[in-house]
Order: structure tokens, then C-alpha cells, then sequence
């Protein structure tokens, strides 16, 4: 009977602890973690390079180009690199990691298709300012 009270007891306290949100620390020992990181690679040859440079940075395993969304997707050993080093690593190449502008020393040596379509850069704004001109006479500049 003492035992089945202290089972009840222990039953009982584990569920309130589920129910006050506790939460249980992250599984150690994880081996691989994605992450998806908008770029401005639009052709094939922006492919191939992100592809077979990129899986040389420390503790990348695999990495995937998706030139419709322009998202790089890279599994990596997060004992070993993390989110931030993957994007640095990116734009080492020459392309934009979410948001970050490619380095432009690396953006230099880009295959010339590459320059050309400036996949390493990010889109322009257009500005919304309207000049008094455009105001009086419908000018754009």
C-alpha cells in the first residue's frame, strides 16, 4: 500500500509539472540540424557553387540550392557550427544570406553570369520620395 501511494504521489507531481510548463532542456547529442537561408542565387551556376562550396565549411553535411525560392538549405552538425557561421560562409562566397550583402571581394571573382545578373546582390529599393517637380508637373526626376 506504501508503495502504491508513493507511485500515486510521483504520477500525480509529474503531471502538474507538465501542466505548469515546465520544460525539458533541448536533447543533447543532436547530430544534425537544418536551416533554410534566403539568398539571391538565381541561375545554375549559382547552384553548382553554393553546392560544392559551402559543404566545405566545418560541420556542413549536406546543402541543397532551391533556385524558385532562392533559399539555400544546409544540414550541419550544430556541435560543430552554428546559423550565424553558415551565413557568414555564404556571403564569403559572394551571395546574400538572408538579408546580409555578399562580400564584394568574393562577389568580384563570381563567374561573369553571375555579375552580370547580380546574384550576389541584393534588389535595389525605389525610393518613395516625391520631388517637388514630379508634385507641379508629373517629372520623375
Amino acid at each position: 500500500m506504501k508503495q502504491l501511494t508513493t507511485l500515486l504521489f510521483a504520477f500525480c507531481t509529474l503531471g502538474l509539472s507538465a501542466q505548469t510548463g515546465a520544460v525539458s532542456p533541448p536533447a543533447k547529442g543532436k547530430k544534425t540540424a537544418t536551416i533554410a537561408i534566403q539568398s539571391t542565387g538565381i541561375c545554375d551556376m549559382c547552384e553548382k557553387t553554393i553546392e560544392t562550396e559551402l559543404v566545405y565549411t566545418k560541420g556542413v553535411k549536406k546543402v541543397d540550392v532551391d533556385l524558385s525560392t532562392a533559399a539555400v538549405s544546409v544540414t550541419y552538425d550544430p556541435r560543430k557550427t552554428d546559423a550565424d557561421k553558415l551565413r557568414a560562409a555564404l556571403t564569403k562566397l559572394g551571395y546574400s544570406a538572408d538579408g546580409t550583402p555578399g562580400d564584394a571581394a568574393a562577389f568580384a571573382k563570381l563567374p561573369q553570369c553571375c555579375q552580370n545578373e547580380g546574384c550576389g546582390k541584393l534588389p535595389v529599393k525605389q525610393s518613395s520620395f516625391i520631388g517637388p517637380c514630379r508634385r507641379r508637373c508629373g517629372h520623375t526626376t
